[in-house]
């Protein structure tokens, strides 16, 4: 029985299966399971994946019997295994803990059997790089045993851009490219730094190379699901039958946002237009637009979940910050990096993704 409904919370782990996954927990308690480590574990990692963390929370709590932490097993000589390690140094990525992330990723260098992936080292160098530490993520790079990959140099190039290190974040690029010509991320996340830097012609140079090689951007989507159905916003977007009412409630938003004093970041506009288009470009975008028709289509007071298909906008994230204070609302949003709950003005991630 606690194996045919760890295969049920498997298949729930996304935003749009919660609903189900909350059946089959409510099944579980009615078995007598809710509490079994097993079936508990399920419902963690199923809670997690769809981004409901304080239900994960309360599952964890509940245990009766939970799984050994790390300091356990360093004291009790359990071996320690590659999945430990990519968890742990998430968490330090997470919470900013760079000398506990150092530390670790020594002890598992020197002290362990277990081989190093690329996977590992990407996430220390998003430690590192969430620090601030950017010349030293550089060198770790360039030092690390493995054939550097994409994946390693992109998160340092993540890292550029949210501390305005254009400079590196051209040579993380140019590396980015030589190993892999066709990469869209590179030339998107280097585009937009551009376009934050007001360097149009560089902007228009890449959008030039990237039509070249058939290299295509693909477009920001959310999307909520309500009752089963999901409603698809693109930025700009007004295809939905409910979209006048969702512009009304983004004007209301617009203008309840400026009575905070919250003026709009023209840097993450990525067009050369005025800056009135800009503005208008910014929030219109296809998060704002999926939270707006959650907020006219959920019950008052419900948490709203949002999908996103790339990284948040840098300006949204800063827009919904004060939304979810205005409306008194928990807005979670899922982007390509992680999930960003936003509660009382402020988001889990620390502005940092």
């Amino acid at each position: 029985m606690e194996a045919n409904l760890d295969v049920a919370l498997n298949s729930c782990c996304s935003l749009e299966s919660l609903d189900r996954g909350k059946e089959v927990h409510a099944s579980a308690v009615k078995l007598q399971l809710g509490s079994d480590v097993f079936v508990g574990n399920s419902l963690v990692v199923m809670y997690s994946k769809c981004g409901a963390v304080d239900d994960a929370v309360v599952v964890f709590k509940r245990l009766k019997e939970k799984n050994i932490l790390f300091s356990q097993m360093i004291r009790g000589l359990v071996q320690p295994d590659e999945i430990t390690l990519t968890g742990l140094l998430s968490s330090c990525t997470n919470s900013g803990m760079l000398q506990k992330g150092r530390c670790l990723f020594r002890y598992f260098s020197e002290n362990t059997s277990i081989e190093l992936k690329h996977e590992h080292y990407s996430c220390m160098v998003d430690v590192l790089g969430r620090c601030g530490k950017l010349e030293e993520a550089e060198d770790f790079v360039r030092n690390m045993p493995l054939k550097t990959n994409s994946i390693v140099w992109l998160a340092l190039l993540s890292s550029c851009r949210m501390h305005s290190n254009l400079d590196l974040a051209e040579r993380a690029a140019n590396y980015i490219l030589g190993l892999e010509p066709h990469c869209s991320a590179a030339y998107v996340l280097l585009s937009n730094f551009y376009a934050s830097a007001n360097r149009w012609g560089d902007v228009s140079r890449l959008r030039v190379t990237m039509r070249d090689k058939g290299i295509v951007k693909q477009p920001g989507r959310s999307w909520v699901t309500i009752k089963g159905q999901k409603h698809l916003f693109l930025s700009g977007d007004k295809s939905h039958s409910l979209s006048e009412n969702i512009y009304w409630k983004l004007d209301w938003l617009d203008m309840k946002l400026k009575e905070l004093g919250y003026l709009p970041d023209k840097r993450f506009s990525l067009h050369d237009v005025e800056d009135e288009q800009k503005e208008e470009s910014l929030f219109y975008h296809s998060e704002r637009l999926a939270i707006a028709f959650a907020l006219i289509t959920t019950v008052e007071g419900s948490t709203i979940t949002v999908m996103k298909n790339l990284r948040i906008c840098g300006d949204c994230h800063s827009a919904i910050k004060p939304i979810a204070k205005i409306v008194d609302r928990e807005i979670v949003v899922r982007d390509s990096s992680r999930f960003h709950h936003f509660r009382s003005g402020i988001c889990s991630c620390g502005d940092y993704w």
